[in-house]
């Protein structure tokens, strides 16, 4: 079942989501759905708070990026359940983000190239990988959303002030996507 994406100005965008244990009610039903969801909206990563699901939960397919020949990477697609990333480290790089939950507005943030996340796959078994380039960002996109972070808190005072109106518009749901979203009331 394809879900709504939350939009910017909805609260749980916000919050710091809640560790889950493996007796979390309909997770496999829960998994199916975000895919869905976020395959139907070009997504290459959706988070829980996205689907207005207040859990530390995401997951992510790169494969997308992998028609970019400037790419030379291989595909990763996991589940990632309570997820913390352990290390960053090598330098920041700059990358064109987007956000499902912020449509129509891409911006240039640095992050860094290598991270190591410790998390439980959808088996919840324990996991401590290093994963780096576009895998490692958009991981790091992700995480961000499971702390309440949203891309567009990364960026300078000068550019908040300049998508200050879209970001107001969006929240209002004035903006068109080919997606179901939920905005604030």
């Amino acid at each position: 079942m394809i879900l709504p994406i939350v939009s910017f100005g909805s609260a749980i965008l916000r919050e710091r989501c809640k560790d889950i244990n493996s007796d979390y009610p309909d997770l496999d039903i829960l998994l199916g759905n975000m895919w869905e969801t976020m395959y139907q909206a070009n997504g290459v990563g959706l988070a829980a708070p996205q689907i207005n699901k207040n859990i530390r939960l995401f997951l992510i397919d790169t494969s997308p990026f992998l028609e970019d020949d400037e790419i030379k990477e291989t595909a990763v697609k996991k589940v990632f359940i309570n997820a913390q990333i352990v290390k960053e480290e090598g330098d920041e790089w700059s990358f064109n983000e987007g956000c499902l939950s912020i449509p129509e507005i891409r911006e240039d943030i640095f992050r860094k190239s290598t991270i190591v996340v410790e998390y439980l796959n959808e088996r919840f078994e324990r996991k401590v990988e290093s994963f780096d380039g576009v895998a490692a960002r958009v991981i790091q996109h992700e995480y961000d959303h499971i702390n309440g972070i949203l891309f567009t808190d990364k960026l300078s005072p000068l550019r908040k002030r300049m998508i200050k109106s879209k970001l107001f518009e969006i929240s209002k749901g004035n903006v068109k996507v080919p997606y179901k979203m939920r905005f604030p009331k």
